[in-house]
């Protein structure tokens, strides 16, 4: 496949069978966005007894929870609220808009190109949801960009995987990571004021959205590990640790990017973990913002049912950090 031609369509066409939802052509009224934001966020399975990983009730769960919380929201039409000057230029400000488009454009060809090697029917059709999701979310991006004139690096073309595997994992995972910090991020956000309530209220579908994502992968993943051969598991766990180090590796410090044109520009991979000063004009301690991480973490997926599985990596290691963290005293 030619890669220039990659970023013309929307990459779930990779995936044979698959239906893009059908979403309203108008702004629903309110009474139906409050009724899609609670479904989006609360799912409790009917079926009894535990999900144990590798089975088909686990897989059949995991895959009911992901089609029914999906959130019919349409990207042309929600509203972008008038910034005055000062947010304004504290929204183009940011140093992470490039790298958020070609992150979403990515993650939507990694994700199909993964769910389209898939036997499974049900797995690949929620994977191939996910896909399409996260080019819904390069929309609203690139919509928002647009309504307040944010330049943008031109988008190098986004190359067809190798690896599927390697490529869905190193999504997965590292939506796991930059989500974390996100949920924590959006809430020192919308408290400082800094931005108006009604942005804060547009993106806030795609922050559950997020949620929905790694909490499909973190299912996947078991639902994967507990199916394969004990050689297979080993070389699995392998590639698992190699993508633990690459995205170590990757937040170090600043990425480097080509554009289209040739072009290297500097990328911020870390604003998730650091971007705090950022959308606050509040000092927030480390371990004050680690904490609500965590609290904001646990309060986007109190509404699904416990017997999923949820990402758990970076919410023990910051625990266990603030084990040894302690406020500065004033």
């Amino acid at each position: 496949m030619d890669d220039q031609l990659i970023d013309a369509f929307d990459a779930t066409e990779l995936i044979p069978g698959f239906d893009a939802p059908a979403l309203p052509g108008e702004r629903p009224d309110r009474a139906t966005l409050e009724a899609a934001e609670h479904n989006t966020r609360h799912w409790m399975s009917p079926v009894r007894g535990r999900f144990a990983p590798g089975t088909q009730v686990h897989r059949d769960e995991t895959c009911r929870m992901f089609r029914e919380t999906f959130n019919p929201y349409r990207p042309s039409v929600l509203e972008w609220p008038k910034l005055d000057p000062v947010a304004l230029k504290r929204i183009t400000g940011l140093p992470i808009w490039d790298i958020a488009v070609q992150t979403e454009g990515k993650a939507r060809l990694r994700m199909a190109a993964y769910a389209a090697t898939l036997d499974d029917a049900a797995m690949r059709d929620a994977l191939a949801l996910n896909a399409w999701e996260e080019n819904r979310h390069k929309e609203v991006l690139s919509r928002m960009v647009a309504a307040y004139g944010i330049p943008l690096a031109s988008e190098p073309p986004y190359v067809f995987p190798e690896d599927t595997e390697w490529a869905y994992l190193v999504t997965g995972y590292s939506e796991c990571v930059d989500s974390f910090f996100a949920f924590g991020l959006f809430e020192v956000a919308r408290r400082s004021g800094l931005f108006p309530p009604e942005l804060i209220d547009t993106f806030e579908p795609v922050m559950q959205e997020e949620c929905r994502h790694i909490l499909l992968f973190a299912n996947w993943v078991a639902w994967h590990r507990a199916r394969l051969t004990w050689w297979r598991r080993i070389r699995f766990e392998l590639k698992v640790a190699a993508v633990w180090a690459f995205l170590a590796w990757e937040r170090i410090g600043l990425a480097r990017a080509i554009d289209a044109e040739g072009n290297e520009h500097e990328q911020d991979n870390n604003f998730t973990m650091n971007g705090a000063q950022q959308v606050t004009d509040v000092d927030i301690s480390v371990p004050r913002l680690m904490r609500l991480c965590v609290a904001e973490n646990d309060r986007r997926f109190s509404g699904y049912d416990e017997r999923l599985l949820r990402p758990e990596t970076m919410p023990r290691l910051v625990r266990f950090a603030l084990r040894f963290l302690r406020e500065k005293k004033t």
